[in-house]
């Protein structure tokens, strides 16, 4: 037999074999191993009948016949040879594809279970695609149509949208103290005259109570699906406030009214300027209340002060229309003066806090942003504590 890997092999009967690789081979024609077993005992048979034949020329004596049985013989020895190599070519083969069905078996299993957490995820997102009146087919063309991406809801998203309401009243409260600064007014006077009696740590703390003024007035009717408004008895799905929040949430409120000014956005963010914004504080600002009587005439002024306000009033309102885009609703929950801190419902506003080693603790000086219960947890409510010391 020649060496493995010839161009071409010279059998002893003139045949010529023109190899290939064998996983080629045998996923060409997988009957081959059939006929190669097949041939092996057709020539193991052979050979028997060459040494009968062989043993046949030695009685009579027949040199002729015994030279023709031995080279018979030799031949069908040399192609048993062969294909008992091949023989066992093939069974490592074989090994070989056991173990990568192994390994298809593994992968086969790993992709069923990705299938299965996609549908999973499927059933969610179609849950909410129901909440938000929409079928799945129809989601495709309706996020095209309303230019809304996919929003699940969720509590992190009604926790990011807390985050920034409260970022958005301490924003506001900037340029309201800056105008009073400016108009001469006295800040300490002011805040006590917000929340008389609060013991604050630092002076600057007295912002804080600007921060709660804000933050009652705009919170004010919170709990109520009106928020405060009269609707002509107009009743309201948890579709058309997710709807509602959708829609508002990547528009500038100005451009949103200059569409629609006396829409139920627009009757919100003039019915909590005039609540927010006192005369008196309006009249040293501008000194006059031009601005005011605008608002109260149905109007939204385009003024850096009024736009910076409905920056404020955007983000109260998108929070109010997720709150009751839930099932259930989201419940809001506010902390009285003189509370005791609970860690579980309240977080201070001020981190480096000193504490007391007294049995008696901390009492609230201010409410700063309300709290929330959603599916069972709790978002903090933002206090400020009255009395304490913090470290420099």
């Amino acid at each position: 037999m020649l060496p493995t890997g010839a161009r071409d092999t010279q059998l002893s009967n003139n045949q010529k074999v023109h190899p290939q690789p064998m996983e080629e081979a045998m996923n060409q024609n997988p009957e081959a191993v059939e006929a190669l077993i097949s041939k092996v005992f057709t020539n193991i048979s052979s050979l028997k009948s060459a040494y009968i034949q062989l043993q046949a020329a030695h009685t009579p004596y027949d040199p002729e016949k015994i030279q023709a049985a031995d080279k018979l013989d030799s031949r069908l020895a040399a192609e048993i040879q062969e294909q008992q190599i091949l023989l066992k070519t093939y069974g490592v083969m074989v090994k070989k594809f056991q173990s990568e069905i192994q390994n298809k078996d593994s992968e086969i299993l790993q992709l069923q279970q990705h299938i299965e957490e996609a549908k999973q995820k499927q059933a969610k997102l179609e849950k909410n695609l129901k909440l938000r009146g929409m079928s799945t087919k129809e989601s495709e063309g309706s996020a095209d149509e309303n230019g809304f991406p996919p929003v699940d809801l969720t509590s992190d998203l009604f926790t990011s949208v807390v985050e920034a309401a409260y970022k958005a009243i301490h924003d506001f409260s900037k340029p309201l103290i800056n105008m009073m600064k400016a108009a001469g007014w006295d800040l300490d006077a002011a805040a006590n005259s917000i929340e008389p009696s609060v013991v604050y740590a630092k002076r600057p703390h007295k912002k804080y109570a600007f921060e709660s003024h804000i933050c009652q007035r705009m919170f004010s009717g919170f709990q109520q699906e009106s928020f405060s408004l009269n609707l002509d008895n107009l009743t309201v799905t948890k579709e058309s406030f997710f709807h509602q929040f959708l829609t508002l949430r990547d528009m500038d409120p100005l451009d949103m009214l200059g569409q629609n000014p006396d829409s139920v956005f627009g009757r919100f963010c003039r019915s909590k300027y005039l609540v927010v914004v006192h005369p008196k504080m309006e009249t040293s600002f501008f000194g006059n209340l031009d601005q005011r009587n605008y608002v109260m005439g149905g109007g939204h002024p385009r003024t850096p002060f009024y736009q910076a306000f409905l920056k404020l009033a955007k983000s109260i309102w998108l929070l109010h229309r997720l709150a009751y885009s839930f099932d259930p609703r989201v419940e809001v929950f506010q902390v009285k003066r003189g509370s005791e801190f609970s860690e579980v419902y309240m977080d201070s506003v001020v981190k480096n806090l000193i504490m007391d080693e007294s049995d008696q603790k901390p009492k609230v000086g201010l409410m700063v942003m309300p709290g929330f219960w959603i599916g069972g947890s709790v978002i903090q409510s933002r206090v400020y504590l009255s009395g304490m010391n913090v470290a420099d």
